[in-house]
């Protein structure tokens, strides 16, 4: 499939997650000029028939979207408007959409800078994991002004089954933080019932039989409770990155009076996940923090674990 020259893209950030959204453009035959950290992530992307760029601003340049999945605020704060940042290379009229998860004030406050330089921001953070990336199966919760959603909107269809305009600006950061608050709730929810099964010798494939024939069936009992039971914690989805997300929402509903007690202590779980070595593991691996409470030892922390 080939585009017209106005459609081509850039992207920016080729992790887990970006590389396989970038993947999806690329198949759907969106021109499209990459640049990452890694050389070697740069290079997969260039078989597959992307363009490397030599910098953030050289991929800006005559790039109509360029798409960002980066891992924090300060990254993506550099990426726009460091020294060879994309606004010094992006013209007025083009627009930034940034898949990453971040600071609903920090979305707002990127778009009102790019804002007086004549280029659309988007937040446009995504939900369903690695595999989700790939497969082009991802949502997407959207803010920003309606004609920059719009123009962007094809774009992100490539990559996202689900593309949800949820308001304006940091309206997408607000409800991707909703969304983490409640996976994190439903999953120390299954946490507990597994912990409760084997203290009390209940097989727990059967336990996870008969709750998904019930109320309480989730995405948490069906994907996660199996790599629970087996401790297979290869990600998937981090878990300093949940951390992380967590922490940004936990964030936000404190400067706003809000207490997310949930939240807190699946945060603090992930914490101690995390300081022990386990960061890279699925952060289904939370679970075992629950047993640990309990005096269940953690499985030796492997490197293969993660990889």
């Amino acid at each position: 499939m080939s585009r017209a020259p106005g459609s081509s893209l850039g992207f920016i950030g080729l992790g887990a997650m970006g590389a396989g959204m970038a993947g999806c453009l690329l198949r759907q035959g969106y021109p499209l000029k990459v640049f990452a950290r890694e050389a070697h992530a740069v290079q997969a992307l260039v078989d597959q028939g992307a363009v490397a760029g030599t910098s953030s601003a050289d991929v800006g340049r005559g790039s109509a979207i360029v798409f960002l999945s980066l891992p924090d605020d300060a990254v993506v704060r550099e990426v726009l408007f460091g020294d060879d940042g994309l606004v010094h290379g992006l013209a007025a009229g083009s627009t930034v959409v940034d898949t990453s998860t971040v600071a609903a004030a920090s979305a707002r406050e990127f778009a009102g800078a790019l804002a007086a330089r004549g280029i659309a921001f988007v937040d446009a953070p995504v939900s369903g994991g690695q595999q989700g990336a790939a497969d082009g199966v991802l949502s997407c919760m959207v803010g920003g002004e309606t004609a920059a959603v719009d123009a962007c909107r094809e774009a992100l269809g490539a990559f996202c089954k689900s593309v949800l305009h949820v308001g304006g600006v940091g309206a997408g950061q607000v409800v991707k933080a909703c969304n983490q608050v409640a996976v994190a709730g439903a999953l120390l929810g299954v946490a507990d019932a597994i912990a409760l099964a084997q203290a009390e010798g209940v097989d727990l494939a059967q336990m996870r039989e008969a709750l998904l024939g019930g109320a309480a069936r989730s995405f948490s009992l069906e994907k996660h409770a199996p790599r629970i039971a087996a401790k297979q914690f290869t990600p998937g989805f981090r878990a300093v990155l949940m951390r992380k997300d967590l922490r940004l929402a936990l964030q936000g509903a404190q400067g706003t009076g809000t207490v997310l007690p949930t939240a807190a202590l699946a945060e603090q779980l992930l914490d101690a996940l995390c300081e022990s070595g386990r960061a890279d593991w699925d952060w289904a691996a939370l679970a075992l923090q629950v047993q640990a409470l309990s005096g269940k030892a953690l499985p030796e922390h492997r490197e293969s674990s993660a990889s």
